[in-house]
């Protein structure tokens, strides 16, 4: 029996061959049967790969999490990682020493992956999802190994103590602490500035006035002021607590002068040991984190949605959140057909995902506002604090989701791209037609010499080099910004009107307000305006400006759009500088060889031509000059080289 197993599907195919009067013409009979069965298998495997490739490409290098899925949408694996798009590419880039994981990656249909702010919020929310869906890769983690939290008990005279299990009794709890080192650090320094007691005791008013306890070691050693023995009051000792309370959510300033008082203070006693440790006592305080944005006790049951748009497709993000944790993060796009705002698509993607998650949350936060009423459920957006932090987290990943698609567009779909592009160009600049051809103007030049200026030209959206055209300026003297860019717009339009070429849709010009005025003027001696878009674009707040507009239009910093016009705006000004400083350069070498009685400027370029430059020319003999522009004209060379040294 021969058999063969295509590579993803794992479909296997059994031929039986008699164990009798086995030839090798029956056995190569066979194996040509199977030969289109092979060949499928492969155009499978080359499918996938190329599938999986597309996906990493489009994963960010943010920190976050990535998790595998079968083809059946079982959840394989969860990892965290510093870098995503490395960590994941090379579970595919590599052969892996260990088997398992080689099944695994073999078993890997689908990547989702899930950004956030830190490395250390990473861990955590790797941690939620392990306990929640228990990937079968995954080392279970047991309730026992959680990460552990500082808890200010809900009693008279509350006690501070770390804890990993949460009880829902009205206690404060802060964390998660992945590095129980930083943890028992802020313990400890809590614990040194401010006496607070560690005993179990029930401090009752009724227990304190019957004398039923005494103070302890900690008492006498000054750790605790005894309230057990009413010798601290309850404001008083209050008081510690919520100074603690600071300290455990990051307020340290207080803290941190306090430490520093203290360690000049042991080093004018010289007690250089003690302000050593005080010292690292400080640094290790520096590098504490307080809380995390992907857990929160306080919120607890909660659905949280966000929304960004684009010209044309939506990207809704969905959060939930039990018992303070991030369990689950889903992304989904839609297309705007009637161009919906983001309110209209929280408003239709709310019910739609609550109801594919099953989830009954009584709480949900937004982004946006909304029109939407479900029974017994609060719909609210956060404002501050924690719960504003986790939206603005979930807003994170939604525009994250919008990234990884435009990728996979421009490399799987680029008229779909170009198009989306075009669209969002035409609203995002108000423009009557989309940009598909587009030209951006600048000026170059020393102190006024060597003036010259560059045209770019971009059409759906890249550079087209081909169309690329310079200028030497010939109609201003000295230094003239605004006249040289009424000059180039000028000469390339009529040239363009003469030549009967297509004119652009959007003219865009490197500066501000003069020279957006001194463009329009040459458009309006045309008679292009208003057939022709013309905006200029300051480099100091990359605002854009319009003509009659004397507000400036401030597009996002990271919008698509402002990045397509800071590249035609960079683009023209590396083409103006390179055609400028080979101007200069050229005029210096013929300024320097013509300022000699008998040397024409045809003998420059033979010259040039033949030695490069002039330090060249310098460095020849008279006979190799002879050679070239003859021997009279090489004894005045050499002359006027050996006069001038």
């Amino acid at each position: 029996m021969l058999r063969f197993k295509s590579d993803r599907k794992k479909c296997v195919k059994k031929i039986f061959i008699p164990s009798h009067h086995l030839s090798t013409n029956v056995i190569f009979s066979h194996l040509y049967s199977l030969w289109p069965v092979i060949l499928s298998s492969q155009a499978i495997f080359m499918a996938y790969a190329e599938h999986i490739q597309q996906t990493i490409r489009s994963i960010s290098n943010s920190p976050g999490i990535y998790q595998y899925f079968d083809r059946n949408d079982r959840l394989l694996y969860v990892g965290k990682a510093k870098n995503l798009k490395k960590r994941v590419s090379s579970y595919f880039s590599k052969k892996h020493d260990s088997a398992r994981i080689e099944v695994m990656v073999k078993k890997i249909h689908r990547i989702e992956t899930v950004v956030t702010e830190t490395e250390f919020d990473a861990l955590l929310l790797e941690n939620n999802l392990i306990k929640t869906h228990q990937p079968r890769y995954n080392i279970n983690l047991k309730d026992d190994k959680t990460y552990p939290w500082i808890c200010i008990k809900n009693e008279r005279f509350p006690r501070v103590f770390p804890t990993r299990q949460k009880i829902n009794d009205g206690s404060e709890y802060f964390g998660p602490y992945a590095s129980v080192r930083v943890m028992k650090t802020v313990l400890e320094l809590a614990r040194q500035l401010y006496p607070i007691r560690t005993c179990k005791y029930n401090l009752s008013k009724e227990n304190i006035s019957a004398g039923k306890f005494k103070v302890c070691l900690e008492y006498h050693i000054g750790n605790c002021l005894g309230p057990c023995e009413d010798h601290q009051s309850e404001d008083e000792y209050n008081e510690s607590i919520k100074a603690v309370r600071n300290l455990i959510k990051g307020q340290l300033n207080d803290v941190r002068k306090a430490l520093q008082k203290q360690m000049h203070a042991q080093a004018e006693r010289l007690e250089f040991e003690a302000a050593q440790k005080t010292k690292e006592r400080l640094d290790r305080i520096e590098k504490y984190q307080a809380k995390s944005v992907v857990s929160h006790p306080g919120i607890s049951n909660v659905d949280v949605f966000s929304a960004i748009t684009d010209a044309t497709h939506g990207y809704v993000n969905f959060l939930k959140i039990i018992d303070g944790a991030v369990i689950q993060s889903h992304s989904m796009e839609f297309k705007r057909k009637l161009e919906e705002t983001e309110n209209e698509l929280l408003e239709l993607a709310i019910p739609e995902i609550r109801q594919l998650y099953n989830s009954h949350a009584p709480e949900i936060y937004v982004s946006h506002e909304v029109e939407l009423a479900i029974p017994d459920v609060k719909i609210s957006i956060p404002q501050r604090g924690d719960k504003k932090s986790i939206v603005e987290l979930s807003l994170r990943n939604a525009k994250y989701h919008r990234l990884e698609r435009l990728k996979n567009m421009q490399t799987v779909d680029p008229d779909r791209h170009v198009k989306r592009l075009m669209q969002q160009m035409k609203t995002d600049l108000r423009l009557p037609e989309e940009p598909r051809h587009a030209e951006c103007f600048d000026n170059s030049n020393l102190q006024g010499t060597n003036a010259v200026a560059a045209c770019v030209v971009f059409k759906n959206g890249k550079a087209s080099k081909k169309d690329y055209r310079h200028f030497n300026i010939k109609t201003v003297e000295g230094p003239d910004d605004f006249a040289s860019m009424e000059e180039v717009v000028y000469r390339r339009y009529k040239r363009l009107k003469e030549e009967g070429a297509p004119l652009p849709q959007l003219v865009v010009v490197d500066g501000g307000k003069g020279q957006l005025s001194a463009g329009l003027r040459a458009l309006e001696r045309l008679e292009l305006r208003g057939k022709i878009t013309i905006i200029g674009i300051a480099k100091r707040l990359e605002e854009i400006y319009y003509p009659s507009d004397p507000l400036p239009l401030y597009l996002d910093k990271k919008s698509e759009t402002l990045k397509v016009i800071q590249q035609m705006r960079d683009e023209a000004h590396r083409f103006g500088i390179t055609h400028h400083r080979n101007k200069r350069s050229k005029n210096t070498f013929r300024s320097s060889l013509e300022d000699i009685q008998g040397i024409g400027p045809e003998s420059v370029r033979q010259l040039l031509r033949q030695f490069g430059s002039v330090n060249g020319i310098k460095q020849a003999d008279e006979k190799t000059l002879s050679g070239v522009v003859g021997s009279s004209k090489a004894k005045r060379i050499i002359q006027h080289f050996n006069q001038n040294e």
